[in-house]
């Protein structure tokens, strides 16, 4: 067997305990190199992944890890256990457990969670990780960049998937250090978006930051403060299309640039935009674009 296959099975370890889940474990030798390298050694992954309505998830390490884990829910509920203190994690938060402490987590038995994860670590992890144990509010509003923060996160997960040379883990430690600043330091991140007070592109902004969930009319109404019937008759005379029209359209034209520019799978880009069902994902995309999901690769793919 090829050193480029070894490395192949190892680094993009894909679980298949979630429908839509992805996951890279990068194996010792490539933690190694990371550990080091004069740049990277400052942040690092170790391990990386998306769990998308993650029933029954359940982590227990009695034997702790020596790398911090940062756990960013989107959606649903969930906990943890840590320093002997019970934790409850809503959509919208985030935290980050210390280094080498036993620490337990899962999902919520009625409304499991769709999470981010990133185990890392280095010499400069720690700054990151002071005063995050308990839960963190990252929550959409006029002048949120959440959509902003998940491509870059998209970015380091398709930057190690692609390749784990010298340069691919330089360019995605440095995105590691932007992305956990962009929580660590939200208010000095959310100062450079100015949001504005028209009703429709604040509800079209709130949309746009929840891409991922599977938001309804009246939690959209209720953000602008309007009853679902007022909004959508101003939402209509101004754009020509319904809200959940609008949004759903928005899903489609996201699931195409990641069918272009990603491997990703069909069922994972389902999942990744908010919809449960693949084959009403299919059809919706069809009935958007023409062509099947597949087909569309097919032809526009830029890899």
């Amino acid at each position: 067997m090829e050193k480029m296959d070894i490395l192949t099975i190892f680094a993009h370890v894909m679980k298949e305990g979630f429908i839509g889940e992805r996951s890279i474990v990068l194996p010792p030798m490539t933690i190694e190199a990371e550990r080091q390298d004069p740049l990277v050694s400052s942040l690092y992954i170790t391990d990386i992944g998306y769990y998308p309505h993650a029933d029954r998830h359940r982590r227990e390490r009695r034997e702790p890890i020596g790398e911090y884990v940062l756990i960013y829910c989107m959606e649903g509920l969930g906990w943890y256990e840590v320093k002997g203190r019970h934790y409850e994690v809503g959509a919208n938060q985030f935290f980050i457990l210390p280094a080498n402490v036993p620490h337990t987590y899962g999902a919520d038995c009625s409304q499991p969670w769709t999470i981010y994860w990133i185990h890392f670590t280095g010499n400069h992890a720690a700054v990151y990780s002071e005063g995050m144990l308990t839960p963190h509010d990252i929550r959409p509003s006029l002048n949120s960049r959440i959509s902003e923060r998940q491509h870059v996160f998209e970015e380091i997960f398709s930057t190690l998937e692609r390749s784990t040379d010298s340069e691919s883990l330089r360019y995605a430690s440095s995105l590691l250090h932007y992305y956990l600043a962009t929580m660590r330091y939200l208010n000095s991140y959310r100062q450079d978006c100015q949001g504005g007070n028209d009703i429709i592109a604040a509800s079209q902004h709130y949309m746009l930051e929840n891409l991922e969930r599977r938001l309804s009319l009246e939690q959209i109404a209720s953000y602008t403060g309007y009853s679902p019937s007022r909004f959508s008759t101003l939402f209509r005379q101004q754009t020509g299309e319904s809200p959940l029209a609008w949004f759903n359209r928005q899903k489609i034209s996201h699931a195409c640039q990641l069918l272009k520019t990603t491997n990703m799978r069909v069922n994972q880009i389902c999942h990744k935009i908010g919809f449960d069902d693949s084959y009403y994902f299919s059809r919706l995309f069809k009935q958007m674009t023409g062509l099947s999901p597949k087909q569309f690769r097919a032809t526009n793919s830029e890899l």
